[in-house]
């Protein structure tokens, strides 16, 4: 018996050999990213980074929400001469801060459930028209293959900065931006769900003379139910992600405060945004395993 069982055959080292051999076409690509990079002067690190990082981490640990507690009650802001400009009352102004947060949280639910319904609802005829299994004629499978990957290709970023153009500021366009896009993933998911059905029992339903609606709603749609409503769940997590930041080119919601943060250096105010948006994503998260666990 050969020490080296996994080069005992052809294919085994051919195999290996591919795979050493995309290894190293990927190494290339680093090295020629780091180098391209280098050369043009912009792997710098800036000044002071250390510094920066400090002062940053530091006020990251001091999310804003603290002062509805421990803010300072009258905050004088003076001019460089020492006269009072004004006196605020932290704990006042945080509490206005959070209540425009709370606000700005249920818009971008409203934008990541809208977009991920709509989406779902525009892929589930083009991906039954691309499942291979389900014969659709080649003309039409191609089409809807076509439609899906390039709504697939095009990030939410790039649809949110269209959309806002045509139909203007607001939400509309984050939910129209989440559901043109996620109708790209939603039709690959469901399309491969659809083509990991049970045939033979479909063609038993075709047997007895059954219409191609009957045909679906009897032995295909019972059938991958779960599977859409396991991919749906994902995407719809995926997306209250990705929502959070489409107000970042005005289609509302916590993109609107993060990119005010940043713009500001508000680093304790984008702290607490970053917070909630953990929160949501992981409290949603929780709420969909459950589901999914219910329907295993």
């Amino acid at each position: 018996m050969s020490p080296f069982p996994p080069f005992a055959s052809t294919g085994g080292l051919s195999g290996r050999l591919r795979f050493l051999g995309l290894a190293l076409l990927y190494s290339l690509l680093v090295v020629a990213c780091l180098w391209s990079l280098g050369a043009e002067g912009d792997l710098s690190l800036g000044r002071n980074p250390l510094a920066n990082l400090a002062k940053t981490v530091t006020e990251f640990a001091h999310p804003s929400f603290l002062d509805v507690w421990f803010g300072d009650t009258k905050l004088e802001y003076r001019s460089d001469d020492g006269t009072v400009l004004r006196v605020e009352n932290r704990q006042q102004v945080e509490a206005d801060y959070l209540a425009g947060l709370a606000r700005a949280t249920w818009t971008t639910i409203r934008i990541a459930t809208l977009g991920s319904l709509l989406g779902a609802l525009l892929a589930l005829p083009l991906a039954m028209l691309t499942a291979r299994n389900l014969g659709a004629p080649r003309p039409l499978a191609l089409a809807a293959k076509a439609v899906l990957d390039v709504m697939r290709s095009i990030h939410t970023l790039v649809f949110g900065l269209v959309l806002v153009g045509i139909v203007g500021l607001g939400p509309t366009a984050g939910i129209l931006a989440i559901g043109l896009h996620s109708m790209g993933t939603y039709g690959k998911l469901f399309a491969e769900a659809v083509e990991s059905l049970n045939m033979p029992a479909i063609h038993a339903v075709q047997s007895v003379g059954a219409s191609r609606t009957q045909v679906f709603f009897n032995a295909v749609w019972p059938s991958v139910l779960p599977q859409f409503v396991s991919s749906h769940l994902y995407i719809w997590e995926f997306n209250i992600r990705d929502s959070t930041i489409l107000g970042i080119i005005g289609a509302g919601g916590l993109g609107l405060l993060i990119s005010e943060a940043t713009s500001l250096f508000q680093w304790g105010r984008l702290a607490t945004v970053l917070l909630v948006v953990i929160v949501l994503v992981g409290s949603f998260d929780a709420m969909s395993r459950r589901i999914r666990k219910a329907l295993s």
